[in-house]
């Protein structure tokens, strides 16, 4: 027992004549670490990139809120009435009539209505 611990801590399994599988086993073991930490590096730089997309959302739906808040602002009656009474133009006092057309019906016999 104390002769295997002593020859792992003095690395002998590394120096031996049957030591390129040992140093093939290590070399993928290596590879496989980097592997893995890039792996994670990638998944971390998604997840800042979604957190960066979803702060831009709702930055943007605020923004239109507001902007859409603004506009019904600008629509109504009386702001519209009070930017063109800077101008002398003032609402009409009388209401709109309708005016109504009516269209006459000729009665046409078969002849003209081939002729047409």
């Amino acid at each position: 027992m104390k002769n295997g611990v002593y020859s792992i801590l003095k690395a002998k399994f590394l120096i031996e004549d049957d030591s390129m599988k040992n140093w093939r086993f290590i070399i993928f073991l290596i590879v496989l670490a980097i592997i893995m930490i890039a792996n994670t590096q990638r998944f971390e730089q998604k997840i800042f990139k979604i957190a960066e997309l979803n702060n831009k959302v709702k930055e943007l739906r605020s923004e239109f809120v507001d902007r859409r808040s603004e506009l019904m602002k600008l629509k109504m009656e009386s702001t519209v009435s009070a930017k063109v009474a800077e101008k002398q133009i003032f609402p009409s006092t009388v209401p709109p009539t309708k005016i109504k057309v009516k269209k006459v019906i000729e009665d046409k016999n078969f002849f003209q209505k081939i002729w047409q």
